[in-house]
């Protein structure tokens, strides 16, 4: 007996069969075009870490680990040698909280008035002004910071250096608002309508169904903002090293010369250092320790979505 694909097969006609042949080779080729595109992002990623890996591995063959993790002075570049990583971090650490002190509350804030109470119109002007932040050049960000917000900040405080965190603190602040903003009002849309009216009926106020009832339910997503956001913050680079300055001290005083991680990679990589050199491998094991870093961070954020998440019908 004839099977019914046979007699379709039959009855099909030369052109529609040619038809077929090219959708399914173009749906094949559109499949191996993004399989390409995936893979190349994949091996971007490996080689980076494979090289950052082998050059750090070269470094600690010569310094103790112990010492880089523990030292408190960095001075690879001085005839008196100290690879004491410490320095470098604070200084990073103290420009992201002070970014976070910016940038956390102003962009939460920024993200409920969008997302509870400003209306179509205004939220389709004012979100893309809010992320044209995001668009503007770092380096603009550090002469911002040098020529205008280190002024203001010595007429308070006059003993202020011309370098100092506070003024690459709160230039980056400015810079990750978007990226908390951003995410954080996605995160208080996607909590339903229905929840916001439950509470209405029972005589919430619009504040009290914005601070009791949306935020508790879109915290998962505001955490992992405020994560992503800092994580960006760390791994700043041009702002800072203009703004900061490339003075590698440990200190907590956001109102000194410091030196962050990132601005040391810029500082070595102008050239001067001969390559396969102690100095030059430097670079290496500072960027591996601020892949990590934010690496971790990212993880962090990775889980709190999936831990906190809620899901709704």
């Amino acid at each position: 007996m004839i099977s019914q694909e046979g007699i379709a097969e039959a009855l099909a006609s030369p052109p529609s069969l040619r038809r077929k042949r090219g959708r399914d080779i173009s749906e094949r080729l559109i499949e191996a075009v993004l399989f390409l595109c995936a893979a190349v992002s994949v091996l971007v990623t490996v080689g980076i870490v494979v090289v950052l890996v082998r050059e750090t591995a070269g470094f600690f063959q010569e310094v103790s680990v112990l010492e880089f993790l523990t030292g408190s002075r960095w001075t690879p570049l001085f005839r008196d040698k100290h690879f004491g990583i410490l320095p470098l971090v604070s200084g990073s650490l103290l420009v992201a909280a002070g970014a976070a002190v910016v940038a956390l509350p102003t962009g939460l804030l920024s993200a409920i008035y969008l997302s509870e109470y400003a209306k179509e119109r205004v939220r389709g002007i004012v979100k893309p002004l809010l992320e044209i932040l995001a668009g503007i050049p770092t380096v603009v960000y550090g002469y911002f910071a040098l020529t205008f917000v280190t002024p203001l900040i010595r007429t308070v405080i006059p003993e202020t250096e011309i370098f100092n965190a506070a003024s690459a603190a709160i230039v980056v602040g400015i810079m990750i608002i978007p990226t908390v903003a951003s995410l954080s009002e996605d995160a208080l849309r996607a909590v339903p309508g229905e929840l916001r009216e439950a509470a209405f009926g029972l005589g919430a106020t619009k504040m009290e169904v914005s601070t009791r009832v949306v935020i508790p339910s879109a915290l998962s997503g505001i955490i992992a903002s405020f994560i992503l956001g800092i994580s960006r913050a760390v791994g700043e680079t041009m702002a800072v090293t203009i703004a900061a300055g490339n003075t590698p001290k440990l200190t907590f005083d956001i109102f000194e010369s410091i030196q962050t991680m990132t601005a040391y990679i810029v500082q070595v990589s102008l050239g001067d250092t001969p390559h396969g050199t102690l100095e030059y491998r430097t670079i290496f094991a500072v960027g591996t320790t601020l892949f990590v870093m934010t690496l971790v961070m990212n993880v962090v954020s990775q889980w709190v979505l999936a831990r906190f998440r809620e899901e709704y019908e």
